[in-house]
């Protein structure tokens, strides 16, 4: 397994996003808030999380939901994953959301997200006249099956 080291500036004065297992690949991140916050249903509020990060060039940084809190309370993210780009600098918030149809509050401190680090690929792309076929073809949503 890769490590790279990432530097990362914390205001928030809460505990750095850590994994809590040896194959987690997410590490949970909290929110910088001075006093609870409640989310209506289906409304949407940015968090700040206190975090600013400087990744190594070639990585991204994924914002995921946190299954236990979309399962149980049905907050999630609104642009779930939110991408943070190598070059920016700023405070990375989180826009959640509450999927509910009960307000949910969110207490200082409290696992908000999932933060995923990850090395990608870039395009280069090569203008064609024609694909290669394939048994699929242009079968989209659904096509394999009725449920």
């Amino acid at each position: 397994m890769e490590r790279i080291k990432v530097k990362v500036i914390n205001s928030s004065g809460n505990e750095l996003p850590a994994y809590e297992t040896f194959s987690s690949a997410g590490m949970d991140v909290r929110a910088d808030i001075k006093e609870p916050v409640t989310i209506g249903p289906l409304e949407r509020l940015l968090i700040p999380t206190g975090l600013r990060v400087q990744l190594p060039h070639g990585y991204e940084m994924q914002l995921r939901p946190r299954s236990g809190l979309a399962l149980k309370h049905g907050i999630s993210l609104a642009n779930t994953p939110g991408t943070v780009d190598a070059d920016y600098r700023g405070e990375i918030k989180v826009i959640v959301i509450n999927l509910s149809n009960e307000p949910y509050t969110i207490t200082p401190g409290e696992r908000i997200c999932q933060m995923v680090i990850s090395a990608y690929t870039r395009v280069e792309w090569e203008v064609v006249d024609r694909i290669d076929e394939t048994e699929r073809g242009d079968g989209g949503f659904g096509h394999t099956g009725t449920n």
